[in-house]
């Protein structure tokens, strides 16, 4: 009897029949001759015949048809992929930035294409590689790209990939950002009275310190560096060449995320014996472990900073490069701290530019802690002016690089508040709008910040034992999209890393926070909060990994994040996720999200407040904890104008809902 079955019927008895490693059939080999009259081309239960009976293998070219899959490269990708492509192009370009040899290698990875090779089972006498979990496809099968490698060597940006999903992609690809801004790469000469302008400037934006404050201070305007405005010495300088680096930093700068480059930044140790582990890809191996940064199980648990990194190391103008010698410091508790400010003007510094084309410029931070320093880091991005007549869009893609050694102990704060100030009052029906007075969507919607775009990319490794690290990042600005990916690895036993996060969204803005808690080394601790308010018309979304390690043993993480929706006009996505393969550790996490408490709005009612100023309290007091992590110079007292709080204050006061939804929503806390 003959059964005609559809041709993905015929790859599932092939797989049953012999296994996709050997590609060995019993299917008779009259087969291939009789293919031309069965209307679907298969036919079973023959049994093989005398000459399959001495050929056990399917021979290439004689039972199947070799494809060309260079033909298949392109052939998953959309239109919209197409235009991702074509975008990310333009701001790649053809020059490369102060960085040389790097920039080239860089650009080398990104325009090398993927290769297309089937993922064959390693042997079962192989017991450190061997694994029954292979994605291997049948050989007449076409082999396509992981999504977003089609066309580059790094994952570009995709609307429905994991990572991107709720980030304004569309409106991010739809804004040329090609031109780079005038004199990249060489610093700024600034006179006298513009040195004292732009001082008095960044003051009043909150970010400077004086000589007295700070241990240093580079100052960095529209990516270029501005010697005159900054503090060098030992411990900040900026490089504008790999002239004279060490090999160490050399190999530092070189690094990309997401795994793109495999070798660890120290090797990690994984028995008593005292093997190592030093290839990222091979880690919790072999049923475990991640596999090729290229596929697309990797692709899918990446945070998609990969490509942005390369970028910036191809094209930044300059390296903020920080170094705390060993010992340095080490007796003092709170040292004064490194200040990077990044300031940011209207144009863009691309006057002679094309009319309403963007400007991408490209910051580069690399903080190195020798062996038992204590060293705090401040990096502040701000406005420098508000003229929104020469307002040009601009894409800002910072890449910041610390790695803290044995014994160090490193303390940063990442203060983002560029981008201008929302418009308050968008969550307001018509009705609520008084008559005369302007509606706050439409000056919303024309709010030439809008059409920016913020990228941050913050890469931590921690390569030395009882390391310790603290993070705190704050996203204040009003950037129209605005997104900040932290990593954080722990390579080496008693190391800590403690994370403090609060991004506000107003506003038509649309906000992305990622945090990925790597343990790799055993006996590790990490400690993580997150928190997020949205209101207006904003979206704003966080997606927290912590990965443990098989080799991760006596691991202690915790993990919470808590959203507050100011307005059911709002959106908000809090995704905290743990994926443990060691067997001995303690772990948690945990997400909420809810509008403020009416009881303890009531409360304060009760004690003679207003309903705004109760209402402003409660918001200033979920965010005060966060802002109380940062560096205490940064602060300032509340009534202060300069200081942090004053400036925190200000932006929440300017979210607080109005009319009908002033207090009633969705999302009330019971």
């Amino acid at each position: 009897m003959r059964l005609s079955l559809p041709n993905s019927s015929l790859a599932l008895l092939l797989l049953g029949s012999s296994g996709v490693d050997g590609f060995s059939s019993s299917i008779s080999s009259s087969w291939a001759t009789r293919r031309a009259t069965s209307p679907l081309f298969v036919s079973i239960g023959l049994g093989p015949d005398e000459e399959t009976k001495e050929r056990s293998e399917m021979v290439a070219g004689v039972d199947y048809e070799i494809p060309n899959h260079e033909e298949y490269r392109l052939s998953q990708r959309s239109k919209f992929d197409e235009q991702c492509d074509v975008w990310y192009g333009q701001l790649l370009g053809e020059d490369n930035g102060v960085l040389g040899p790097l920039a080239v290698e860089a650009r080398k990875i990104l325009n090398t294409p993927v290769p297309l090779e089937n993922e064959i089972r390693a042997p079962v006498e192989n017991k450190e590689e061997y694994t029954p979990y292979v994605t291997t496809r049948l050989p007449w099968t076409p082999i396509t790209p992981a999504f977003g490698v089609e066309e580059y060597g790094l994952p570009i940006p995709r609307r429905n990939a994991e990572t991107w999903r709720h980030f304004d992609v569309v409106g991010m690809v739809e804004q040329d950002y090609s031109t780079i801004p005038d004199g990249t790469g060489s610093p700024l000469e600034l006179s006298e009275d513009e040195v004292t302008d732009i001082a008095d400037k960044l003051k009043e934006k909150g970010g400077w310190l004086d000589d007295d404050s700070c241990s240093g201070r580079l100052v960095y305007i529209d990516g270029r560096f501005a010697p005159q405005l900054s503090m060098t010495n030992d411990v900040a300088q900026s490089l504008d060449s790999t002239t004279n680096l060490s090999d160490e930093v050399k190999t530092y700068l070189a690094r990309l995320t997401d795994g793109f480059t495999d070798e660890l930044a120290a090797p990690v140790v994984i028995n008593d014996e005292g093997d190592t582990w030093s290839s990222y890809k091979k880690l919790s191996g072999p049923d475990h472990c991640i596999g090729e940064a290229t596929s697309q199980f990797a692709i899918n648990s990446q945070q998609g900073t990969a490509c942005f990194a390369a970028l910036n190391t191809a094209r930044t103008g300059a390296v903020a490069y920080v170094h705390a010698a060993a010992n340095q410091d080490e007796e003092i508790d709170v040292p004064k701290p490194v200040l990077i400010v990044n300031a940011v003007t209207s144009s863009g510094s691309a006057g002679d530019a094309e009319e309403g084309k963007g400007v991408a410029f490209h910051p580069r931070t690399l903080v190195v802690a020798d062996e038992g320093s204590r060293l705090s880091v401040v990096q502040s991005c701000v406005d420098l002016d508000s003229t929104e007549e020469a307002h040009r869009p601009k894409l800002y893609n910072g890449y910041t690089q610390l790695f803290v050694k044995e014994n160090a102990n490193l303390t940063h704060s990442y203060l983002e508040e560029s981008g201008g100030i929302v418009t308050g009052g968008v969550e307001q029906n018509d009705d609520d709008i008084e008559e005369g007075m302007p509606n706050p969507r439409e000056v919303e919607s024309q709010r030439p910040a809008l059409k920016d775009t913020h990228l941050e990319a913050i890469d931590v490794h921690i390569v030395g034992k009882g390391g310790a690290y603290q993070g705190t990042m704050m996203g204040l600005g009003g950037s129209g999209r605005a997104r900040t990916a932290m990593s954080v690895t722990l390579l080496r036993p008693e190391t800590t890393a403690t994370i403090n996060g609060f991004a506000l969204s107003g506003g038509a803005q649309r906000t992305d926070m990622k945090t990925n808690i790597h343990h790799i080394a055993d006996d590790t601790v990490s400690r993580q909060v997150q928190k997020n308010m949205i209101g207006g018309r904003a979206t704003g979304a966080f997606r927290g990994r912590i990965r443990v390690e098989q080799s991760a043993q006596l691991t202690d993480s915790e993990q919470l994040s808590r959203t507050i929706l100011l307005s059911d006009r709002s959106r908000a996505w809090a995704v905290p996720s743990l994926e443990i393969i060691a067997d001995d550790v303690t772990c948690a996490h945990g997400a909420t999200v809810s509008d403020l408490s009416e009881e303890e709005l009531f409360y304060l009612r009760s004690r003679g407040l207003t309903t705004a100023i109760a209402r402003n309290l409660l918001m200033y007091a979920f965010a005060g904890d966060i802002s109380a992590c940062v560096d205490p110079t940064m602060l300032g007292a509340v009534d202060s104008q300069e200081g942090l709080q004053k400036r925190v204050i200000q932006r929440l006061e300017n979210l607080v809902p109005r009319g009908q939804r002033a207090i009633k929503g969705e999302y009330q806390s019971v």
